[in-house]
């Protein structure tokens, strides 16, 4: 007990530190610029939240920061969670089923009647754009943070968006609303559309029946061979058509409107590295956008955020084409999980401006105020197989983030719900955390990130890391070359991991030989240190070692130093410093003058179980008696010799 004490209270003096807001802290982990006012004014005194996890904690970080008490809600699986321990209150709604707890109603209206919170979080998800929900909420005279029902109401029906859309000169995706009769037609309906097009089976599926056209020709010979196919495969030829979005990229303009009508945008987010719908990186500002249309996305934005009389934070969705051309898809009526990386470019804290709103104030920021301060990443990190997608569940062993400042990681950022101990429940979506870092240039903020991933370690359940970390590295990436359909397109066949540069491969040869001889130099130390008679060896003589790793074989020689190795690997002279004690979950080391961070996770005899870049690799080290001892070992069979007994 007294141990979980003390690690939720490391935990919840840190998490306290990354989330807090104000000025000296916030300069470093927001942005390089924090945009500062002073206001005399009250919102509320207590605050429920009704979420779990780390969007709790972000809000409930927030809520301090503005000396609100806050309550936190929970369920039975989350008795121990770090936002239940967070929070000034706590109150159980129920079992560990979503259905029967965060998202029950009732359970959560007597939490309210219970502690007399005045306001309402909801966060994401859960009830977060539950119109019944807010409206109760209204008529119990608790303030919902977040938009008036209405806005919830036609946002949150795809149709009535978009024809509300439509009425406030929004870019909406064009199209024709019926059959297209022949070519001809189709022709004249793809020149009222605007080049390029899709011509598509009205009963088809599959990718059947389907054609793109980018001028008249393509229009009319994609209809008469869509048509065909079309009647080939669903014995339906009736085609539609509709405008072909090139090269698609999803980006979004975070917007904050007020009681008194006023209303701007944040600017935008990257989103377009997804799978299956599920964002998996994102970034501000996108490198694809130009101010033109960063200005002409943010004034559609606000102009939809007025139709509705919005009035809180709100993510306007956009389908972005290769000719920079937009077109409206949704409006997240809620914070966005990414909300981040806008706090880190803008120096606007959202939570806070909308428990502002919430209460009735002004927002505290002009449209002249909000600027591009650097370039901010997000990673979510997620408790996954990375390359099955599967979930991961299970107790956290060890758990480490990259978040100390004195080892170069001011710049990182990491909102989560957990702690050293926690485990990753079935009942709920499996974060981590969102890892965010910031920097002047993107170049800079992806690496940080980078760094961030290799040092972040996490033991007990599998995760995403080493894919986060493929990703950011990739060509495409790097240059800023992205669709919706970059993980399928750089991925066709799945994430099978990396593969290990040259450096990088002699880059872990060279931890893994720091590792086996920094044991054998204790383990002799250990045996020798109460025996005068012990034969005497020289620790620091010279060595070989035979190190396998992959497939492949590797005869090192090595020399002690005073303060690492040196070393030859087919002739190539490396120098590994580093202060790593045996054991220890990560190395961090100078080799070559490159610093590089390699986890280790554990050790069965000879092999050493390593990541590096995020992967997990396997490295058998021997010297050169175990070497050739190694040799006479008998190979386990590949064959599988089942005895079956048969009983009369």
């Amino acid at each position: 007990r007294d141990y979980l004490r003390t690690v939720v209270m490391l935990s919840l003096s840190k998490l306290k530190g990354l989330l807090s807001l104000n000025t000296a802290q916030a300069g470093k982990l927001y942005t390089s610029q924090i945009i500062t006012r002073q206001f005399a004014e009250k919102t509320f005194d207590k605050i429920l939240i009704a979420n779990r996890g780390e969007i709790a904690c972000r809000v409930m970080g927030t809520c301090r920061d503005m000396g609100i008490k806050t309550v936190a809600i929970y369920s039975d699986a989350d008795s121990q969670s770090l936002h239940t321990l967070m929070g000034d209150e706590k109150v159980n709604v129920g079992p560990a089923l979503a259905s029967d707890s965060y998202l029950n109603m009732d359970a959560i209206f007597r939490a309210i009647d219970q502690t007399g919170a005045q306001a309402v979080h909801p966060g994401y998800g859960f009830l977060s754009e539950n119109q019944q929900f807010a409206e109760e909420l209204a008529n119990r005279g608790v303030e919902f943070i977040g938009p008036k029902q209405h806005a919830i109401d036609v946002m949150g029906d795809k149709l009535a968006s978009k024809r509300t859309a439509l009425k406030a000169n929004v870019n909406i995706i064009p199209g024709f609303d019926g059959i297209v009769k022949d070519a001809d037609e189709a022709v004249s309906l793809a020149k009222e559309i605007g080049y390029p097009v899709m011509l598509k089976a009205s009963a088809g599926g599959g990718g059947k029946g389907m054609r793109v056209a980018w001028n008249d020709e393509e229009t009319r010979q994609g209809f008469l061979l869509a048509q065909e196919e079309a009647k080939s495969a669903v014995k339906d030829d009736r085609l539609l058509i509709e405008k072909f979005i090139d090269k698609p990229r999803h980006i979004e303009i975070q917007v904050l409107a007020d009681q008194h009508g006023n209303t701007v945008y944040l600017n935008e987010r990257e989103c377009s590295i997804q799978r299956r719908n599920q964002k998996v990186i994102e970034e501000a500002p996108s490198t694809f956008l130009d101010p033109e249309t960063r200005r002409a996305m943010g004034k559609q934005a606000v102009m939809l955020a007025k139709a509705v009389d919005y009035c809180s934070a709100g993510t306007v969705e956009f389908l972005v084409d290769s000719q920079k051309k937009f077109y409206f898809l949704e409006m997240n009526t809620r914070l966005q999980v990414e909300h981040p990386i806008t706090e880190c470019t803008t120096g606007v804290d959202i939570v806070k401006e909308m428990i502002r709103v919430a209460a009735g104030l002004p927002l505290a920021y002009s449209q002249a105020d909000i600027g591009i301060n650097g370039w901010a990443v997000e990673a979510r990190v997620y408790a996954e197989d990375p390359e099955k997608f599967l979930p991961s569940t299970g107790y956290l062993s060890t758990y480490i983030e990259p978040v100390d400042k004195t080892k170069g990681f001011e710049n990182v950022r990491i909102d989560t719900g957990i702690f050293e101990g926690s485990t990753i429940s079935m009942y709920y979506d499996p974060m981590i955390s969102k890892l965010i870092t910031h920097g002047p240039t993107r170049q800079d903020a992806l690496n940080s990130l980078a760094e961030a991933l290799d040092h972040y370690t996490i033991r007990g359940v599998n995760h995403n890391i080493p894919l986060l970390r493929d990703i950011i590295t990739q060509p495409k990436f790097v240059q800023g070359d992205i669709t919706t359909k970059f993980i399928e397109e750089i991925y066709p066949n799945g994430f099978k991991g990396r593969s290990l540069t040259e450096i990088e491969r002699k880059q872990l040869l060279a931890a893994a030989c720091y590792m086996h001889v920094e044991r054998e130099n204790i383990a002799y130390s250990l045996v020798t240190s109460d025996c005068d008679d012990y034969e005497h060896v020289n620790i620091n003589a010279d060595r070989e070692l035979v190190v396998k790793l992959e497939d492949a074989i590797e005869r090192i020689k090595v020399h002690s130093t005073a303060t690492g190795l040196k070393l030859c690997i087919r002739n190539d002279i490396l120098t590994i410093d580093t202060d790593w004690n045996l054991g220890g979950p990560l190395m961090v080391a100078n080799i070559d003058g490159n610093k590089v961070a390699v986890q280790f996770e554990k050790r069965n005899g000879q092999l050493l179980h390593l990541r590096h870049s995020g992967n997990k690799y396997s490295v058998l080290v021997l010297d050169s008696l175990q070497a050739d001892l190694y040799t006479h070992i008998p190979k386990k069979s590949d064959v599988c010799i089942c005895i079956v007994y048969i009983i009369y």
